[in-house]
């Protein structure tokens, strides 16, 4: 008998064992892959397999977090809400209210807020005038913001009243606003980095644009 052909065989079966069980490692690893740990790890569940098992209730998102360098802004106090307190309200604040309103309207806007600026943005709005509003930046930057409003007055004087509705850091707001009294309402934008940023307001209620 030749030893050496059955050697050779010997070998041969030994190199198809062992591909024959790097194959089925190989579909199993990729199985379980795609059953278990693509849905549990990741949060993706190409085969429905995630859900089915449950596999996809052991993914969490971890939560963005901004770092403490990006939040670490300027406290905002009492002194910085509205006119300093030798300012007096002008008496046309208490004006009445008018018989109509402002006709309601529907506006979309786009500010450009220069690197390290601040610019203004109002509307009129009469006397317990109603307005839904909606900002945002563009690109997710936050800036520093004063929602405030000015009252009509006759002869306004140098330093002019103003009170503040909302003061804060943010990238986006929105709400309802009832004005207090006959003015330019709005807001005041502060941009807090090397560049340009833009601003998407949006408005529908009963004011006016300044043209």
């Amino acid at each position: 008998m030749n030893t050496n052909m059955k050697t050779d065989k010997q070998s041969l079966i030994s190199k198809k064992q062992i591909f024959k069980s790097i194959l089925i490692a190989f579909t199993i690893g990729m199985t379980v892959f795609l059953v278990a740990v693509l849905p549990a790890e990741y949060g993706i569940d190409p085969l429905k397999t995630g859900k089915l098992f449950g596999f996809n209730k052991l993914y969490k998102k971890e939560a963005i977090t901004p770092s403490s360098s990006s939040l670490n802004f300027k406290k905002i106090t009492l002194s910085d809400v509205g006119s300093k307190d030798n300012i007096e309200k002008p008496i046309e604040a208490n004006n009445p209210p008018p018989k109509e309103q402002f006709l309601e309207r529907e506006d979309i806007i786009k500010v450009i807020i220069p690197a390290n600026k601040g610019i203004e943005y109002k509307v009129k709005v009469l006397k317990y005038g109603s307005v839904k509003y909606e900002w945002y930046t563009t690109n997710n930057s936050i800036v520093f913001t004063d929602f405030h409003g000015e009252v009509k007055e006759e002869n306004p004087p140098k330093d002019v009243f103003y009170e503040s509705y909302t003061v804060a850091y943010s990238n986006n707001m929105g709400g309802t606003f009832t004005a207090p009294f006959f003015g330019k309402h709005g807001w005041y934008f502060k941009n807090l980095k090397e560049e340009d940023i833009e601003i998407v307001l949006k408005l529908k209620g009963e004011y006016e644009l300044f043209n």
